[in-house]
């Protein structure tokens, strides 16, 4: 358990408005208890903070081009991100912000006093060690409640399709989500590639490439085409670059050297 009085908190504002941010970033600074204070003027910005930054919390607006806030959470995960506070101009949001475990939720404008309170909220759940649940997760109930996956949840028009992890050739990174190749199918899943990484069996998917993970038992053969570097044949002809980054990685996974 954390003293109140001994957090040392990074906190990032993602937000479209400049204007909101500032607002925002000029009230944290007044706290002795924030030592760093980070922007993203969109949610793909705000993807990439979180996974490089780790903040402790999150302030969060909810429409914003490209990316939404709802959207980002999904693409990190809900047992990836820190704690999360909404900031929106409207209030039809709320039930949902709060099904999904938010520590808080402001509507612009607030007054300060409404803002010290939601960071009198959010840091009494850090000092307790409170973790960020964020509600239930579908993909995790898929899971089985394993760490890992066992099957996919996909959302493609009104049509909700379970797919078997071992039924799965290959993904390859699409921005904030992935391609999911099942033989002659392709889904689009929103997830960041690095997250679902963590979610598949690493005795059953490799990672080859920054922006493709492969089944294991789909590769047929890896043909050389430079030094230390690879072309990876699946069963079904698809091939697919094995970089020299992840060449080792995936030696490990076969207990073989190439």
């Amino acid at each position: 358990m954390t003293a109140a009085n001994e957090l040392q908190l990074c906190v990032l504002i993602v937000d479209d408005e400049a204007l909101a941010r500032s607002r925002l970033a000029n009230l944290l600074k007044r706290d002795p208890q924030v030592v760093k204070i980070l922007e993203a003027e969109n949610g793909l910005v705000g993807i990439d903070m979180i996974e490089a930054e780790h903040p402790d919390i999150v302030f969060l607006d909810v429409q914003m081009p490209h990316l939404d806030g709802f959207g980002l959470l999904q693409a990190i995960g809900a047992e990836n991100m820190p704690q999360t506070i909404f900031v929106t101009a409207y209030d039809r949001y709320a039930v949902r912000a709060f099904d999904a475990d938010a520590a808080d939720y402001l509507v612009k404008p607030f007054a300060d006093e409404r803002f010290d309170q939601s960071m009198a909220r959010v840091k009494a759940r850090i000092a307790t060690a409170q973790p960020s649940a964020f509600g239930p997760n579908v993909r995790e109930a898929a899971a089985g409640g394993s760490a890992h996956w066992s099957r996919l949840v996909v959302r493609t028009g009104g049509i909700v399709r379970l797919i078997k992890i071992e039924d799965v050739d290959w993904i390859e990174a699409a921005n904030v989500y992935v391609n999911v190749h099942v033989g002659p199918q392709e889904f689009l899943y929103r997830i960041a590639l690095s997250h679902l990484a963590t979610k598949l069996n690493p005795s059953q998917f490799a990672r080859i490439h920054r922006s493709a993970i492969v089944n294991i038992a789909r590769i047929q053969e890896l043909e050389a085409v430079g030094q230390g570097e690879f072309e990876v044949v699946l069963t079904n002809g698809n091939r697919l670059h094995l970089s020299k980054t992840y060449r080792m990685e995936l030696e490990k996974q076969l207990g073989q050297s190439l």
